[in-house]
């Protein structure tokens, strides 16, 4: 076995490691200090809640991934298409950029009450509240990944007469691709939150809805055992998108073998 195949091994060991040690402490100690099943469950409580409650946590998990995909989608749409319109255009760089800056001093959990007064309880108000919050990170990484593209590229492609939209079709914009998905791996974690936020505030159903009705019940585990799906599903569309970055950009792939 090579070392850099090792190296990979142990990205992987070392987490899983740490959580199995992290879960065995929590159960040894719960089962210990006889601490209440409705104040801290143990994590077999946990799994035996997942397995139980399967046909009332998957539906609601399903409902909640649906929003956290459809606000994505929207936030790397509008992030990408006003980051690329801020770098081309002065004018817009000076009248957005500075406001996209300024919205993120407003609190999320303060603006989902208002959509939802607005919009209802239906899927739009937990769709647009996941879209902005996984915007901002997609669009700055969008216009700082043009800002640094290589300048002697641009110079040396317009030496050869080339149009400035050639020149971002060649130059600016594939050398930005590793910092518009840096930015997409980060929204995409955190539109789960946003999500769950939307959720909170007022919905019918999804994982957020369903932490509130196991609180309200003293259903602890059932509480604990959404919050272990929210977590593999922030973890997962994490690890999604970096597939499709691998399958995207295969140069970074292979300067990375060579690094290593």
């Amino acid at each position: 076995m090579t070392p850099s195949s090792l190296r990979r091994q142990a990205v992987w060991v070392s987490p899983v490691l740490l959580i199995a040690l992290f879960v065995g402490v929590w159960e040894i100690a719960v089962r210990l200090s006889g601490v209440p099943l409705w104040l801290l469950p143990a994590p077999s409580d946990v799994v035996r809640s997942l397995v139980e409650d399967r046909e009332i946590l998957l539906p609601n998990a399903w409902v909640t991934f649906s929003e956290v995909l459809i606000g994505f989608a929207c936030a790397v749409v509008a992030g990408v298409g006003l980051g690329i319109a801020v770098y081309r255009s002065p004018t817009l760089n000076r009248a957005f950029y500075p406001i996209i800056i300024a919205s993120q001093t407003i609190p999320i959990p303060a603006l989902a009450p208002l959509l939802l007064v607005s919009l209802g309880y239906g899927l739009l108000p937990k769709v647009i509240v996941t879209a902005l919050v996984g915007f901002f990170p997609i669009v700055v990484n969008t216009v700082e990944g043009l800002r640094s593209t290589d300048r002697d590229v641009v110079n040396l492609l317009r030496s050869f007469g080339a149009s400035r939209a050639r020149v971002f079709r060649l130059a600016e914009f594939p050398s930005s691709l590793p910092s518009i998905f840096a930015g997409a791996r980060i929204a995409v974690a955190i539109c789960v939150i946003g999500a769950v936020f939307g959720e909170l505030v007022g919905a019918r159903a999804g994982l957020g809805y369903l932490m509130i009705r196991a609180i309200a019940q003293f259903e602890t585990p059932r509480m604990v055992a959404a919050i272990v799906l929210l977590s593999v599903m922030s973890t997962s569309l994490f690890a999604m998108v970096g597939l499709v970055e691998r399958a995207m950009l295969p140069w970074r792939k292979y300067s990375t073998m060579i690094r290593s």
